[in-house]
């Protein structure tokens, strides 16, 4: 169907694009990649169904959102996934869950450590796939957007978007610090992300992290030793916070405050409520309502930063016969990211 025959208050047709949209890949603004990979996974696999799982879910969100209007209007597009990422996932987790389920590499075993060498170059391998692809779609004017699939998936396009964007700010919301150096001996783990990220891309200004309530003291001390690049917000302290009355858009406005005028959004869904998450790859109590998340997506909009990257991660169908609420969720939480995204 062409664009200009488009109903947005129509359901989706068989064939259509994500959200039901008709755009073409020369039509859209907002270029999404899925990455389903989740090999690293040290609780529960799963994530890497979660790209697929949000696809299907979005042809049931309505298209006029009533914080941010007519995102649709922007144009969005998701690539098919590519198949070259799901060999790797699959060779990587067949080597990755022996060590996982050892709680770690055995550096006795040679058959772990040749293991362990393939998961990294596999990881690398990754990482250039979706940095060569991020960088493309940001050549093109465009903003790209990365599905997981697990936490470790979008180092490859903060690389991107940090080297298009020298001094780029990251806002990241989780329910873990992600500060893990190596975790089970994994280089790229998904809980190593940030700790790769600040280390590995000088073009990364600063990291404000809300949400965070899983951690170990050596990351806490790993963000520390960062100075003033790293501005962590700790989901117990805003808890208290707020049952002694204080107000969330103030926190929330307060923290954003810290980064600058280009932003790159990292969204773990695990910084949700686990209700709204069951079955992420690590659920933790606490975290984020919905209305929370996007009042923070909202006031980061608001305040004139310009959001030119982003990420979706750690979203897990269930198993069928299931009630299937992650991937709803999912798929509301891409579009409220969609509609922050400047384009």
């Amino acid at each position: 169907m062409d664009a200009a025959e488009f109903d947005p208050g129509s359901p989706a047709r068989p064939g259509a694009g994500i959200f039901g949209l008709p755009h073409r890949r020369t039509e859209a603004r907002i270029v999404l990649l899925p990455v389903p990979f989740d090999a690293t996974t040290s609780y529960r696999p799963g994530t890497a169904g979660g790209p697929r799982a949000i696809f299907d879910a979005s042809m049931q969100v309505d298209l006029f959102d009533h914080q941010l209007g007519r995102v649709y209007e922007r144009g969005i597009y998701m690539e098919a996934p590519s198949e070259q990422v799901s060999r790797w996932n699959e060779e990587a987790s067949a080597l990755a869950r022996p060590i996982i389920h050892t709680g770690g590499t055995d550096p006795g075993d040679p058959r772990q450590a040749q293991a362990l060498t393939r998961v990294d170059a596999i990881g690398r391998a990754l990482n250039d796939f979706v940095y060569e692809h991020t960088s493309a779609v940001l050549a093109e004017g465009n903003v790209p957007g990365i599905i997981g699939g697990e936490h470790s998936v979008p180092f490859g396009a903060i690389r991107a978007v940090a080297e298009r964007y020298p001094g780029l700010g990251i806002l990241h919301l989780d329910a873990h610090m992600d500060f893990r150096p190596a975790y089970e001996g994994f280089t790229y783990s998904h809980a190593s992300i940030f700790c790769n990220v600040m280390r590995d891309i000088a073009g990364v200004g600063r990291l404000v992290q809300i949400g965070i309530r899983d951690m170990s003291e050596e990351e806490i001390e790993l963000g520390r030793n960062q100075g003033a690049r790293v501005s962590t917000h700790f989901d117990d302290v805003w808890a208290e916070r707020l049952l002694r009355g204080e107000a969330f858009e103030p926190l929330a406005r307060a923290a954003l405050d810290k980064l600058p005028e280009t932003v790159y959004v990292s969204f773990d869904i695990d910084v949700l409520e686990p209700a709204l998450c069951p079955h992420t790859g690590t659920p933790v109590p606490g975290g984020l309502t919905f209305p929370q998340a996007a009042l923070i997506l909202d006031t980061l909009r608001r305040s004139g930063r310009r959001v030119v990257g982003f990420d979706l991660v750690e979203v897990a169908p269930g198993n069928p016969g299931e009630p299937e609420l992650d991937a709803n969720v999912g798929a509301r939480v891409l579009y409220k990211l969609c509609g922050t995204a400047t384009v």
